[in-house]
C-alpha cells in the first residue's frame, strides 16, 4: 500500500508549493493514471512516489517504508521500479543482459540469468539477452527498461509518460505489457500526457491546483465528462466516439483493452448494429 500524509513539495529555491497537502492512498493490485495540465506537477508526484525527491512537508509510505528514510533505501529499491520518458536515458551498457544485470548486482540479487530470462519474457522480448542495447528500436529499449525492474520482482511499477518517444506500434506492445503486468497483480501508477492512454487504467487521478482533485474510477468517466472538461483535460477520443454511439442507443463497454482493442470493440458492436 502507499500512503501520502499530508504531502507537499517545493523546490529548495522557491517559495511556491508545486504540489500541497496530498492525502490518498493505492492500494495493491490498482493501475492508476495521472493526468493534469502542463505545469501541474505530475512528473514531480511520481518523482516524490519513487523516492527521487523528499516531501517539503508530510511523509509518503510504501509498505510502511517512509521514502525519507535512508536506512531502508535499498529496502525501498527492491519494491519499486521506475521508467522515465525517454528510453535512452536508462540504457547504460552496450548489450541487454549487462544493461539488466547492472540493477541485480546493486542490489546483490543472486539467480541474475534466470530473472533476466523470465523478465524478458514478461515484455514479449524472450532470446534478446546478447543484443546490442543500441541497435534497438526505442520502443525495444522502453521495454528492455520495463524488464529490467521486473528482474527485481518489484510490487510497484513507475511510468512518467513512458510512451512519448515511441511510434503507435511499439505503444501498442507497451499497452499489452503494462495490462498483462496488471492481471499479474502489479501495483501501476501511470503519468500520462496523452488522454487516451487513462482507459487503460483503474481510476484516473486528476491533479489540479497542486492536488489530486479528482479521482475517477474507468467505470464512471462517461459520467464524469464535465469534471474533464472543467478540468480543461481533453475527453479522449474513444470517448467521444461511444458518447456519440450511447445518443443512438448503442453501448459499448470499457473493459481492460489496449487502444486498439477498444477501437475493435466499437467497429464489432456497430457492425452488429448495422450502424456502419
Amino acid at each position: 500500500m502507499i500512503k501520502f500524509e499530508d504531502v507537499s513539495f517545493k523546490y529548495n529555491n522557491s517559495k511556491n508549493y508545486i504540489l500541497e497537502n496530498l492525502n490518498l492512498q493505492i492500494n495493491e493490485g490498482e493501475f492508476i493514471s495521472i493526468i493534469g495540465k502542463n505545469g501541474t506537477g505530475k512528473s514531480t508526484f511520481l518523482n516524490l512516489i519513487s523516492g527521487i525527491v523528499k516531501p517539503s512537508k508530510g511523509n509518503i509510505l510504501i509498505d510502511n517504508i517512509n521514502t525519507k528514510s535512508k536506512k531502508q533505501f535499498i529496502d525501498l529499491r527492491k519494491k519499486i521500479g521506475v521508467v522515465f520518458q525517454n528510453p535512452d536515458n536508462q540504457i547504460l551498457f552496450p548489450i541487454v543482459y549487462e544493461d539488466m544485470e547492472f540493477a541485480l548486482k546493486n542490489l546483490e540479487i543472486d539467480n541474475r540469468s534466470l530473472r533476466i530470462k523470465d523478465a524478458l519474457e514478461q515484455v514479449n522480448m524472450e532470446g534478446f539477452e546478447n543484443f546490442d542495447t543500441y541497435e534497438l528500436s526505442l520502443g525495444q529499449k522502453q521495454r528492455i527498461n520495463i524488464a529490467s525492474i521486473l528482474a527485481v520482482k518489484p510490487k510497484y511499477i513507475f511510468l512518467d509518460e513512458p510512451t512519448t518517444m515511441i511510434d503507435s506500434i511499439e505503444k501498442e506492445n507497451i499497452y499489452n505489457c503494462l495490462l498483462k503486468l496488471k492481471k499479474e497483480g502489479y501495483t501501476i501508477v501511470f503519468v500520462t500526457n496523452n488522454i487516451n492512454e487513462i482507459l487503460l487504467s483503474d481510476k484516473i487521478y486528476i491533479l489540479n491546483n497542486k492536488q489530486i482533485q479528482y479521482i475517477i474510477p474507468k467505470d464512471k468517466i462517461l459520467e464524469n465528462i464535465k469534471t474533464l472538461e472543467e478540468c480543461n483535460i481533453k475527453i479522449p477520443d474513444i470517448l467521444e466516439i461511444i458518447l456519440s454511439l450511447k445518443e443512438n442507443n448503442i453501448n459499448v463497454n470499457l473493459k481492460d483493452w489496449t487502444i486498439s482493442e477498444m477501437i475493435s470493440e466499437i467497429i464489432r458492436v456497430c457492425k452488429n448494429e448495422e450502424y456502419i
